[in-house]
């Protein structure tokens, strides 16, 4: 006797339903499959961390964001968002942008405080759930106006967990590890960790890929070129420079926010005397007559 249902060609019914959950369209499974290539990245980061290969480590924590930048783009693209995988996306990057750099922070320094390092690397990677969660809540929230979509609410999580590398980037140029770099660690991780949950306004990655003005785009290619080719060439050197210019920028962004807020509080003020004054017309017309 089979312990699977055995499969009945001339029941309509149940071949109508098997065709429907067999038929997939490919372009359904395309950014699942990219969002699983990155949990892969991410939890060989955990497994290099172990080994002690910081440098590899890091790497695939780079290669997770890579792929987590491209897989909402790819499923956008190909009209395929679902569910599922905003679902899968959300726990790849708690694990890819959490645990990931809260192990390897551990394993690399923290765990010569003991239990305070592991508190730490706990309260680090709690704060990228939270701020997970946080977003996935806001996705449901009331409509906001389109300049928004410009700027993050606190640090996002691939940024957090590149920019909290930041001393294992020091460490590899030659700055050398002495005492001092576990304490220095535990204010530095602390300090990511709320910027991650907290509600400073970031600029958006989203930004990437709309319309540029013309005179630009070679500025840019050169400066693309060249970003890239100091990674491949001097890739900590790298890292370190764009970490400090990302925490250099946030001032930046949030001066922008409030730009915006200005603008948005002037508009609302002038809509709301021109109705103010067209109430008062409308009086004036009435005791007229």
């Amino acid at each position: 006797m089979s312990i699977f249902q055995p499969f009945d060609p001339d029941d309509e019914p149940k071949w109508r339903k098997l065709r429907q959950l067999r038929d997939v369209p490919i372009r359904l499974v395309l950014p699942s499959l990219v969002t699983l290539l990155a949990l892969c990245a991410g939890l060989t980061s955990i497994r290099m961390s172990i080994e002690e290969r910081y440098d590899w480590a890091i790497a695939a924590v780079a290669i997770a964001a890579l792929l987590d930048g491209i897989d909402g783009r790819v499923a956008r693209f190909l009209k395929s968002t679902t569910r599922f995988g905003a679902e899968l996306d959300s726990l790849t990057d708690f694990v890819n942008f959490g645990v990931a750099p809260a192990i390897l922070l551990f394993v690399w320094s923290l765990d010569e405080t003991g239990s305070v390092g592991w508190i730490v690397a706990l309260i680090f990677a709690i704060s990228v759930a939270l701020r997970l969660a946080r977003f996935n809540v806001a996705l449901q929230g009331p409509k906001q106006p389109e300049w928004q979509s410009r700027f993050f609410v606190g640090v996002p999580a691939p940024a957090g967990a590149m920019i909290v590398f930041l001393p294992v980037y020091l460490e590899l140029v030659g700055v050398p590890h002495g005492f001092l770099t576990a304490p220095l660690v535990i204010v530095y991780a602390l300090a990511i960790a709320l910027l991650i949950v907290s509600r400073v306004p970031t600029w958006s990655a989203k930004l990437v890929g709309r319309q540029i003005p013309r005179d630009l785009v070679l500025p840019l290619f050169i400066v693309v070129i060249l970003t890239a080719a100091l990674l491949v060439s001097f890739p900590w050197h790298t890292m370190s420079v764009l970490t400090l210019a990302y925490l250099l920028a946030l001032p930046l962004s949030w001066r922008s926010h409030q730009r915006y807020l200005a603008a948005d509080a002037a508009m609302d003020a002038s809509a709301e005397s021109e109705a103010a004054a067209d109430g008062q017309a409308r009086r004036d017309d009435a005791d007229a007559d």
